[in-house]
C-alpha cells in the first residue's frame, strides 16, 4: 500500500526561470528545451543536471513537463524544477516526470492566471500541493508506470491510424458515390431510359430547367470544359454546375440575435450546423419583419451552406435542412439553397463532402490569409455529376449504409481511447490508494 502526503511544490522543488529566448536560439550541440513538444539546441548551456522543465507561459502548452539529465538551457517560458532537499524529500525526477504529466489538467487549472494570455507564476506553482511519495516507492512504482505510459502509447498510436483510416474511407466512399461507383450494381438492372428523368439526367436537367424560377440577375455560367471533368461518369448521369440545378440562392439575415425567446424569429447558426447536422442546441432569437420571414423561412429539403469561417475545412459545407426545422430562419454567414425538386438537394447534400467537390472550395482558400469565404457565384460554379431520380435515392441509401458502419467504427475506436483513459487513472488509483 503506497503512503504520501500532500506537499507543497516549493518545498520539494526549486523553481528557476529559463533564460534563454526563443528567438535568441542559435542551433549548437546542447539541448535547448522549450514549452513546445520537440526539443531544439543551442550552442551554450546553463545547467548540467537532472531536472523536470515545465512550461508555464505559453497557452497551448502550459503543465507540460519534460524530463532532462545532462547539460541543457532552457525557454524563458518554462521553469527548471531541480531537488530542494535531498535528504528530506528526495526525488526520482522520471517517476515526478509522469506524475506531472498526469496531474496536468488539474495543475494547470489550480495554478493559471490570465485569460487571454495564460500563464502560471512561479508563486502559484510554489504553493501547489502535489502528493509526495517515500523514495523507495517511487523507484518502485516508476517502471509500472512507464510500463502503462507505453501501453496507452501503443493505444493512442493504434487510435490514431484508426482515426485517419475512417476519415479516408468515409471519403473514399463519397468519392465512389460522386463516381457513380456506388450503384454499378444498380445500374445493371436499371438501363437508362432516354427522356426519362427517374433513369436519364439529362431528361431530370432539362425538366429542372422548366420548374427554375427565372433569375434575371443571374450571371451566365461558363461552360463546363474537358479539363473540368477530372473523372468519368456513368452513361446517364450528366455534368453540370450547381447554379444550374439550384432554384434559389439567398443570405441570411444580418439582424443582431440574442437568447430572448420572446423574440419572433428562431436563427440558425454556424454552431448550429458544425456537427454535419442541423441541431437546435445554443439557439438564438431575433425580430423578422413578415417578409423577411418569409424569405427566410426554412423548408424541409434546404441546404445551408456556411460561406465564413476561419476554418477552410468548415467553408463551403453544405447541411441539409430536416422537416423539424422548417420555419427556421438563418444568420448571415450562412446562405439557403432551395431546389425546385427537393430530392435533388438532399442528393447534392450527402455528397457535398466528397473530394472533388471540396477541392473546388478549399483549393482558392489556400492562398488567402484570415477569414475564409465563398459567395453566391462561387457556389453556383461548383461542378459535380448529376445522377437520374431513382439512382440519387440508391446512391444515398449505400452512402448512408457505408457511412452508419463507419460510424460504429468510430464509435469503437473511441472506447479504445476511454480505455486508455481509464487505465491511467486505475494505476494512480491504486498508487494513491484512493
Amino acid at each position: 500500500m503506497s503512503e504520501y502526503k500532500k506537499i507543497k511544490l516549493g518545498d520539494i522543488f526549486t523553481l528557476e526561470k529559463g533564460s534563454l529566448q526563443s528567438s535568441k536560439c542559435t542551433p549548437g550541440q546542447y539541448d535547448f528545451i522549450t514549452a513546445a513538444e520537440d526539443w531544439k539546441t543551442h550552442e551554450s548551456y546553463t545547467h548540467d543536471c537532472e531536472a523536470i522543465v515545465y512550461a508555464v507561459a505559453a497557452s497551448g502548452s502550459l503543465g507540460r513537463a519534460h524530463y532532462v539529465n545532462g547539460k541543457f538551457i532552457a525557454s524563458d517560458l518554462c521553469f527548471i524544477m531541480q531537488e530542494k532537499d535531498k535528504e528530506k524529500y528526495p526525488v526520482n525526477f522520471q517517476f515526478y516526470q509522469i506524475i506531472f504529466e498526469v496531474l496536468r489538467d488539474e495543475i494547470v487549472s489550480k495554478t493559471k492566471t490570465g485569460t487571454s494570455k495564460e500563464s502560471i507564476s512561479q508563486k502559484n506553482l510554489s504553493k501547489y500541493e502535489i502528493p509526495y511519495f517515500d523514495y523507495d516507492f517511487q523507484i518502485a512504482n516508476y517502471e509500472r508506470l512507464v510500463r502503462t505510459k507505453q501501453i496507452i502509447a501503443k493505444i493512442s498510436k493504434e487510435t490514431e491510424s484508426q482515426k485517419a483510416y475512417a476519415k479516408q474511407l468515409r471519403q473514399n466512399i463519397l468519392q465512389d458515390a460522386i463516381e457513380g461507383k456506388l450503384t454499378a450494381e444498380w445500374r445493371k438492372t436499371h438501363p437508362v431510359i432516354k427522356g426519362n428523368p427517374d433513369f436519364d439526367a439529362e431528361a431530370l436537367f432539362e425538366e429542372i430547367q422548366k420548374e427554375k424560377k427565372s433569375d434575371k440577375k443571374q450571371k451566365e455560367l461558363a461552360p463546363i470544359s474537358d479539363d473540368e471533368k477530372t473523372f468519368e461518369i456513368p452513361d446517364g448521369w450528366k455534368w453540370v454546375r450547381l447554379g444550374e440545378v439550384v432554384d434559389s440562392v439567398v443570405y441570411g439575415t444580418s439582424e443582431k440575435c440574442s437568447y430572448d425567446e420572446n423574440q419572433n424569429s428562431k436563427i440558425l447558426r454556424i454552431p448550429n450546423l458544425s456537427s454535419g447536422y442541423v441541431n437546435d442546441e445554443d439557439l438564438k432569437y431575433t425580430n423578422l419583419s413578415d417578409d423577411e420571414k418569409k424569405e427566410l423561412s426554412l423548408k424541409e429539403n434546404d441546404l445551408l451552406v456556411i460561406r465564413s469561417n476561419g476554418s477552410p475545412e468548415i467553408v463551403g459545407k453544405m447541411v441539409y435542412v430536416p422537416k423539424q426545422f422548417e420555419n427556421y430562419c438563418y444568420a448571415g454567414y450562412l446562405i439557403r439553397l432551395r431546389f425546385s425538386i427537393s430530392q435533388v438537394g438532399y442528393f447534392i447534400g450527402t455528397i457535398s463532402s466528397a473530394s472533388s467537390l471540396r477541392n473546388q472550395i478549399e483549393e482558392p482558400l489556400r492562398s488567402t490569409v484570415g477569414i475564409n469565404n465563398i459567395n453566391s457565384d462561387e457556389i453556383k460554379a461548383l461542378i459535380f455529376p448529376l445522377a437520374p431520380l431513382s439512382e440519387q435515392i440508391e446512391v444515398v441509401k449505400q452512402i448512408e449504409n457505408f457511412l452508419m458502419k463507419i460510424a460504429q467504427l468510430e464509435q469503437q475506436i473511441t472506447q479504445r481511447e476511454e480505455y486508455a483513459n481509464q487505465l491511467m487513472q486505475s494505476i494512480l488509483k491504486d498508487i494513491f490508494n484512493n
